[in-house]
C-alpha cells in the first residue's frame, strides 16, 4: 500500500528520471517543456519543508524529450523531521517510476584546494550524523557504490565537452545543522577525507540504492567552511551563491539527462 496520496495530476505520467533541487537551484524546473506543478502539500504523506529557498513543489515535464519529475526544494533533519521522512520525495519518485536520481545541494568547502562558486561531483559521503531512512527496516543495503560511477562517468565527459574543465569531485560529509560548523570542526571533517560539508543528500541516496535506483549527486560549493575564510557564514549567502551557479549546472543536466536514459 502506497504511503502517498497521489494527485490526479501524478497518477497520469511515467518519468524515468527524478531532479531533487538544493538552496538556490529552483529555476531548472523552468527548463522542462509542457510543465505542470504540484505542491507538496496536496501530496499526503509528503513532509513540506518551511525553509528559505525550499519551496515545495513537484515539477512534471519533459527535457530533451526525457520525462522527469522535479522536487524544488527538501527538508532537513534540523527542521525535526526522521531520516526516514527527509528521504520521502525518493520513495515518491520510486512509485512514479524513476529509475535514475539526480540530487543536488549547496554545501561548505572542507578542502581548501576547491573554490566557491564550482560544482563538485559527489564520489562517496560521510554519515556523521548515523542516522538512516532505513531504520526500523531491518534492510541491510550496500554502499560499496552508492554513487552511480557510469552516472558519473557521463558527467565529466558532458561537463568536460560543455566547458573544456573537468568537474571537480570528491567526498560529502552529512550533518544535522542548523548550525554551520566551527573551524574545529572543519579541521575534523578534512581530517576525515571530507572535501564539502552539507544538511542533505546522504538520506536521499541511501534511500535511492535501497530501492534500486541510480544516483548521481552534485554539490555547489557556496562558500568556505569556517576557519578557511575571515568572513561569516549565512544562508541567504548561500542561497544567492547557488543562484549565481545555476546556469552552469543547468545547461550540464540540460545536456546530460537525455544520455541518463540510454545507459
Amino acid at each position: 500500500m502506497s504511503e502517498f496520496t497521489l494527485p490526479a495530476v501524478l497518477r497520469s505520467i511515467s518519468p524515468s528520471v527524478g531532479v531533487v533541487l538544493g538552496s538556490g537551484l529552483g529555476g531548472f524546473a523552468d527548463m522542462l517543456d509542457g510543465a505542470k506543478t504540484c505542491d507538496y502539500a496536496d501530496i499526503a504523506g509528503l513532509p513540506v519543508s518551511k525553509v528559505a529557498g525550499h519551496s515545495g513543489r513537484l515539477y512534471l515535464g519533459t527535457l530533451g524529450g526525457v520525462e522527469l519529475v522535479v522536487a524544488q526544494g527538501r527538508v532537513h533533519l534540523y527542521e525535526g523531521w526522521s531520516a526516514k521522512e527527509t528521504a520521502a520525495v525518493i520513495r515518491l519518485f520510486h512509485e512514479l517510476g524513476v529509475r535514475s536520481v539526480v540530487l543536488t545541494n549547496a554545501a561548505g568547502i572542507v578542502n581548501a584546494n576547491l573554490k566557491p562558486g564550482r560544482w563538485m561531483l559527489i564520489s562517496d559521503h560521510l554519515n556523521l550524523t548515523r542516522q538512516s531512512p532505513l531504520t526500523g527496516s531491518g534492510q541491510f543495503v550496500d554502499q560499496t557504490e552508492v554513487y552511480s560511477k557510469e552516472l558519473r562517468d557521463l558527467l565529466r565527459a558532458e561537463s568536460l565537452e560543455l566547458t573544456g574543465t573537468r568537474l571537480s569531485e570528491g567526498i560529502y560529509a552529512w550533518v544535522n545543522g542548523p548550525e554551520y560548523e566551527t573551524p574545529a570542526e572543519i579541521w575534523m571533517l578534512r581530517t576525515l577525507g571530507a572535501d564539502a560539508v552539507g544538511m542533505s543528500t546522504v538520506p536521499e541516496s541511501i534511500q535511492a540504492r535501497a530501492l534500486g535506483m541510480r544516483v548521481v549527486a552534485l554539490s555547489c560549493l557556496t562558500n568556505f567552511g569556517a576557519g578557511l575564510s575571515p568572513h561569516p557564514l549565512n544562508h541567504e549567502e548561500v542561497i544567492q551563491a547557488g543562484k549565481a551557479a545555476a546556469g552552469e549546472l543547468f545547461t550540464l543536466l540540460k545536456s546530460a539527462i537525455p544520455a541518463m536514459v540510454e545507459i
